[in-house]
């Protein structure tokens, strides 16, 4: 469990003990349970914040409440990404402009938007809402196993991320994704139905990524992340979730 502890405390700002054993690559494979115990505590939040607040307030709150546990960590990629992939440079100087710790106007609007399409999704959300409260922070820390294993890392001379792909990641270390499907399964027959929408999400992004770069970064990782995040929170509210 040291490596699951190593990944709550490098993705989140939750108490996990004492400081575990840094091992980047070792770690990933936990980052869709560290998603789960996220979506625990969104759903436990949810059912108490429901008894004095409208769903709509509630949805601020829950979109608050992810930042905070997270430390904006996604986030903060989601900006830099932003930056350097809709800045229309030659790659290289995209990449140096993901690395610029300043955040500039498509950052903010990026970051912006994906506020605004999380608020949206969970005020919107009613059928099954604790599971899939608890299962979307889980698919979307799963697509960055996906990402990992479908591109290279773009800095390979060094960078923040190097670590994480010391080791490649190969199909039996996906058993966090296997997981989360077998939860949703909760659904009914609509687990078919987010299987394929967190497939097709996550698909698409990585393959604008692939398109633009032909390879990925730690902030286009947190890019990944937040953007299957709020559009399948999006997907889950049509209908009113049902």
């Amino acid at each position: 469990m040291k490596h699951f502890r190593s990944a709550i405390q490098f993705m989140t700002t939750l108490p996990a003990g004492s400081r575990a054993e840094f091992d980047a690559a070792a770690m990933v494979p936990w980052f869709p349970l560290v998603g789960l115990l996220l979506g625990g505590l969104l759903a436990i939040f949810d059912s108490l914040a429901a008894r004095w607040w409208d769903l709509s307030t509630v949805a601020v709150l829950e979109v608050a409440l992810l930042v905070l546990v997270t430390g904006a960590f996604h986030l903060d990629g989601l900006g830099d990404s932003a930056d350097g992939l809709f800045s229309h440079r030659p790659r290289e100087r995209m990449l140096e402009i993901m690395k610029d710790s300043r955040i500039g106007a498509m950052g903010v609007v990026a970051i912006c938007l994906v506020l605004a399409v999380k608020w949206a999704g969970l005020s919107g959300i009613r059928d099954h809402r604790p599971l899939l409260l608890i299962l979307v922070p889980a698919y979307a820390r799963c697509g960055i196993l996906l990402a990992m294993r479908l591109l290279p890392y773009g800095r390979p001379d060094g960078g923040t991320g190097l670590a994480f792909f010391s080791r490649p990641v190969a199909r039996r270390r996906f058993w966090g994704l296997a997981v989360v499907m077998i939860l949703s399964a909760g659904l009914g027959l609509k687990a078919v139905w987010l299987n394929a929408a967190f497939f097709l999400t996550a698909g698409a992004v990585i393959a604008y990524y692939r398109r633009r770069l032909n390879c990925v970064t730690g902030d286009m990782l947190g890019a990944l992340t937040e953007v299957t995040e709020a559009g399948l929170f999006l997907l889950a509210a049509i209908g009113g979730g049902q």
